[in-house]
């Protein structure tokens, strides 16, 4: 399991506080799937296995403290309780036997019989110099998590599952009464899953159509039945592209066209914000995602390697959890682009211009003169995002300034210490600067992961850089040939392949 699964909490060793162990462990557990009963089973492990280490593994006077370890795991959760303390032999402990007369009863076991009770295997570890554990692990209700990503389990349903009789529908835009009920959609095609919770929280949804960063549409039946939802999301405040998700068809109503009918209305109904272009990920781990986004026009700009986390799983597709799930990257302009000065790095200035040709693109690709490329600020501009649960993290190139490489190696230092196993460092491809500071970062061991228009700061080079994450391209599931070429031009260029 990869680091960047693992999320810890450190307490002092003080019974005052167990239940902050309880309120962390729920919450990681919340947002890998569980829900209800099995939340409150977790909280009971929870204070078991913590008051038991706090009450026996220090004495009173030591100031010592232990650790709360949540690590996702495939199909659940392992919750690991670690203390540096005396080492305890859980053989040792008298069993508890519920079946004896209350009087005769011998409590000292327990709280393991509890821990038994509670979750799917118990064992425990004793490290020596580095102290003990108890590990506890928990599976869903399914035995899998499941997520969506970018029209994920509906493309493919609406493909392969029938409809009952055609039905009359409409096609619009979400009224904030409906919200509700894309909540349950989602909940109820996906459960807990989506990494993006804002979906789970029908005032949240309500909230961000009416300030114009999400556009909501929704399918609903002639009866007022609702039907499914997709959307347009905008990730930062001054963006003027946004990401089609959140795209989901009750169970009832598949088979009846309306991913696609719901998507293409999203596309062409007048929209309040300026939107310039829009983007999608889809899976690489199978072919599905990445041949429904082909209807709508958008095309392959990139794959980003390694951005999930292997232990998803995506209903009825069979498909490989070795290594961590990678996306393809696609892109779609709303409008005519006009024609921008490009300074491509010369030795990816081939594979950018081939990659504006897929998109309708057509710019000036200039090389700088050496005087032309100053800093004009001692101090760069940059900005960070950061989704622990995908174990992802992006850096965006707001401004250069004198101590860019530095500011670079401090913000990529901090997401490894993080274990975070995937950055994105996005440049601005229409700065002169972009021609010569590529291959300092290229140092750093970034390697090329494609092209985004009309990011944040304008269009974008995308670089990626693993970190301690075993991959396999071979493993990778490419639908397209074009992209296909894109997928080996990243693997020629990515160090790890050339140690």
């Amino acid at each position: 399991m990869e680091n960047s699964n693992i999320v810890k909490l450190t307490l002092p060793n003080d019974i005052e506080y167990f239940y902050l162990a309880q309120l962390f462990v729920r919450e990681v557990a919340r947002k890998t799937g569980f829900s209800g009963s099995y939340l409150d089973q977790l909280e009971i492990a929870v204070e078991e296995s913590v008051t038991f280490v706090m009450n026996q593994a220090y004495d009173r006077e030591e100031n010592k403290t232990i650790d709360i370890i949540c690590q996702g795991i495939e199909g659940g959760l392992k919750i690991i309780v670690k203390d540096m303390g005396i080492p305890f032999d859980p053989n040792r402990i008298a069993r508890f036997n519920i079946t004896k007369n209350i009087e005769d009863m011998e409590t000292e076991g327990l709280w393991i019989y509890m821990l038994h009770k509670v979750v799917d295997d118990l064992s425990f570890q004793n490290l020596g110099h580095l102290g003990k554990e108890i590990h506890m692990v928990k599976y869903l209700p399914e035995s899998t998590q499941t997520i969506e990503l970018s029209l994920e389990e509906s493309a493919v349903l609406e493909d392969a599952v029938p409809g009952t009789g055609t039905i009359d529908y409409e096609v619009r835009r979400m009224l904030p009464e409906e919200a509700i009920e894309v909540s349950k959609c989602a909940y109820k095609s996906h459960g807990y899953s989506f990494f993006d919770d804002h979906i789970y929280y029908p005032e949240r949804l309500v909230e961000m159509n009416r300030k114009l960063e999400m556009i909501s549409v929704v399918a609903v039946t002639g009866g007022n039945e609702f039907m499914g939802h997709t959307a347009l999301v905008f990730q930062y405040p001054e963006d003027t592209i946004a990401e089609l998700t959140f795209a989901f068809v009750n169970v009832e109503y598949r088979g009846q066209g309306a991913l696609n009918r719901m998507t293409e209305f999203l596309l062409n109904v007048p929209k309040k914000r300026r939107l310039t272009g829009i983007y999608a990920y889809a899976v690489a781990n199978h072919p599905f995602t990445q041949k429904s986004l082909i209807k709508y026009n958008l095309k392959d700009c990139g794959i980003l390697l390694a951005t999930s986390p292997a232990s998803w799983k995506f209903k009825g597709i069979s498909d490989d959890t070795s290594q961590r799930i990678s996306v393809v990257l696609s892109f779609r302009f709303m409008h005519e682009p006009s024609t921008l000065e490009i300074y491509a790095p010369q030795h990816h200035r081939e594979m950018i211009m081939k990659l504006y040709e897929s998109l309708g693109a057509h710019h000036q690709f200039l090389q700088p003169e050496p005087q032309e490329v100053t800093f004009k600020n001692p101090v760069s501009a940059i900005h960070t995002g950061l989704n622990e649960l995908e174990g992802c993290g992006e850096i965006f190139v707001l401004n250069y300034g004198e101590d860019i490489l530095r500011e670079i190696r401090i913000t990529l230092r901090s997401f490894c210490v993080q274990h975070i196993a995937a950055i994105n460092l996005f440049l601005k491809l229409t700065d002169k600067l972009t021609f010569h500071l590529t291959e300092e970062f290229e140092k750093m061991g970034f390697f090329f992961a494609g092209i985004l228009p009309e990011t944040m700061i304008g269009d974008a080079l995308v670089l990626q850089y693993l970190n301690n994450v075993e991959f396999d391209y071979d493993k990778l599931v490419i639908y397209q040939d074009s992209t296909r070429e894109i997928l080996a031009y990243i693997r020629a260029h990515d160090p790890n392949e050339n140690l």
